[in-house]
């Protein structure tokens, strides 16, 4: 059954919020630029670090066995990455013979959904219409359902047991006749559903809040890689909770790294900017480092991106005041909001264009004069589209 809450503000009230925006659009604006700035850095010294580890690193075919000649060295090596150690989750009691083994837990809680619908009144008024929704569905982390809306949700939350996720990784994994250090043996993936067979009821017994009419063993349900809490894992009970283990086996990979006597660690280029990688299975030396300067690219236009629409934003909520005056009349402070959001797109975009090309300048003068060029085609546009509407 859904809850309805109806709120309105005031024309005053929402002048005066607008104004109280144009702060935290100027922060968005500063928060946008320097991640515009830092990002580019960050690209094109990511880029300079791969060049030169690729200039530097040499193909090793033979890691069965430590080579001195190879101290300092940065290689391209295969192999297998193994273990011998057995790593323990001691609360249930879980153990295997692993590279990593992992634990997450699920909660079944009631969950609060909202949706707005928001209208203009003629004055410059405001009503909001939130419809709130309950559903009962699994997830992450409790909720707390003290703060719900809807007084009959209020308080209907409670969990059998409160476990945490965890991670445990085996101390020593080796490469060949070599030890991997945790940031390559962190970046091991291919985790598989673990078996269970049984767990440790006496640790759980200090943990799982039991009724006096039942017995702990009744509400432990082991089934495959998951532990169900709870009276019945087919009906699941607001409360109950599932515990699923996960294991990363022993695997073939490929390296990119720095000899450090009978271990590795990152190879530290000119510029301070570090370089090492991992690849699941048998990959080349080329097209590990292609696939590096391809993530080093992705992720310098999803910063982009990022940085753009701060920009954009901020300066859309520096505008903002702007449109609520004119929302005593609600079809002209539409009409003003629509225009301000196309010219804060595009002075935040020319904005970005430019930060962009300043960072660019000492690296690449020819797409910095470029970058520079549309910029200022753009606040063109934008000012003569402003002149042909104020005729």
């Amino acid at each position: 059954m859904a809850y309805t809450e109806t709120t309105s503000k005031s024309w005053f009230q929402r002048v005066r919020e607008s104004f109280g925006g144009v702060l935290t659009g100027i922060i968005l604006i500063v928060i946008g630029t320097w991640l515009l700035w830092w990002n580019e850095e960050r690209t094109f010294k990511t880029a300079g670090a791969i060049g030169e580890a690729e200039l530097v690193t040499q193909d090793v075919q033979n890691i069965s066995r430590l080579d001195p000649s190879l101290e300092g060295k940065v290689i391209h090596a295969m192999g297998r990455a193994d273990t011998k150690d057995i790593i323990r989750d001691d609360l249930f009691g879980v153990s295997v013979n692993a590279i990593k083994l992992e634990r997450k837990a699920e909660y079944y809680q009631w969950v609060e959904h909202e949706r707005r619908e928001t209208r203009k009144k003629l004055g410059g008024g405001e009503e909001t219409v939130t419809t709130y929704t309950y559903r009962s569905e699994w997830t992450n982390e409790p909720v707390d359902s003290q703060n719900f809306k809807d007084s009959s949700y209020r308080d209907k939350n409670t969990i059998i047991a409160k476990i945490e996720d965890m991670n445990v990784w085996a101390q020593n994994v080796t490469f060949g006749a070599y030890t991997l250090s945790d940031s390559l043996k962190h970046g091991i993936g291919g985790a598989q559903p673990m078996t269970l067979e049984s767990v440790d009821m006496n640790s759980l017994a200090g943990i799982v809040r039991v009724r006096k009419s039942e017995t702990l063993k009744k509400l432990i349900t082991v089934s495959g890689s998951t532990v169900y809490i709870g009276r019945n894992p087919s009906s699941p009970q607001i409360g109950d909770v599932r515990v699923t283990f996960r294991q990363t086996p022993p695997a073939d990979v490929s390296i990119i790294a720095q000899v450090l006597r009978n271990t590795f660690e990152d190879y530290r280029a000119s510029n301070g900017y570090t370089f090492s990688r991992l690849a699941m299975g048998s990959v080349g030396m080329r097209a590990m480092f292609d696939s590096a300067r391809s993530e080093n690219t992705f992720m310098a236009w999803v910063l982009r991106i990022v940085g753009i629409l701060c920009v954009c934003f901020g300066i859309n909520l520096i505008f903002k005041p702007l449109s609520v005056i004119a929302d005593v009349i609600p079809f002209l402070g539409t009409i003003i909001g629509a225009g301000a959001g196309f010219v804060s797109f595009v002075l935040g975009f020319a904005w970005s264009l430019v930060v962009i090309a300043v960072a660019w300048l000492r690296f690449r003068p020819l797409i910095a004069i470029c970058l520079i060029a549309a910029a200022l085609a753009l606040i063109a546009i934008s000012y003569m589209k402003g002149r042909k509407a104020s005729v």
